[in-house]
């Protein structure tokens, strides 16, 4: 019996997050949370079933969540939903989509989703609600920290660090053991080879 679960979120974004919950087939979706304007609205299928004030009500029926909010701009949407849904005693599904290779020393975090195509190779660390977006590659023992979106096409070669809240942007190159820090966010189809300190934009 697949476990009910709930979609937080009811964007672009989140299109993409029920191709991949329904590939996995692990879970079934209740329905969505969104802003009280999207009431009604279907996204996929699925319709918008409440906003944040109907998450006390709903925690009856699905012990699971996700947050399908994007980010490019910023982490705070995604970190401020997290820690709320963990207050309320919610648990954060995490998402594999069975097209991608995940090495079994690999450890991906809860709340976190790994898109189609991704490779996560051998002792490779994701935290928690992170993005590992469409085709991404995540080379031996890359840590990526909680709240982090590797976007589409990104390279992570051996030993790169990508700290708390930052955002790799489609199509980087990131040179082994290259350190990027927390709350940075590195251009598309930037290279990156050498380290880069916290609160930077790297084009």
């Amino acid at each position: 019996m697949k476990e009910p679960l709930l979609l937080i979120g009811a964007g672009g974004h989140t299109k993409s997050c029920i191709e991949i919950i329904e590939a996995e087939n692990r879970f079934q979706i209740l329905g969505l949370i969104g802003s009280d304007i999207e009431k009604g609205k279907e996204v996929l299928g699925y319709k918008v079933i409440g906003s944040d004030e109907d998450l006390v009500s709903l925690k009856s029926s699905a012990t699971y969540v996700l947050i399908t909010i994007g980010q490019i701009k910023s982490f705070e949407p995604r970190k401020r939903t997290f820690e709320l849904l963990k207050n309320m005693g919610y648990q954060l599904a995490t998402i594999i989509s069975p097209l991608a290779r995940v090495s079994r020393s690999a450890q991906i975090g809860e709340g976190s989703i790994v898109f189609h195509n991704c490779i996560i190779n051998s002792e490779v660390i994701v935290g928690h609600n992170c993005i590992i977006n469409t085709g991404a590659i995540l080379e031996h023992e890359v840590k990526v920290g909680d709240h982090s979106h590797i976007s589409t096409g990104s390279i992570l070669n051996g030993g790169v660090v990508v700290g708390n809240n930052s955002f790799i942007g489609s199509g980087t190159v990131v040179r082994e053991n290259v350190n990027i820090g927390s709350n940075v966010i590195v251009g598309m189809s930037s290279k990156v080879l050498k380290n880069v300190s916290d609160h930077q934009v790297y084009i």
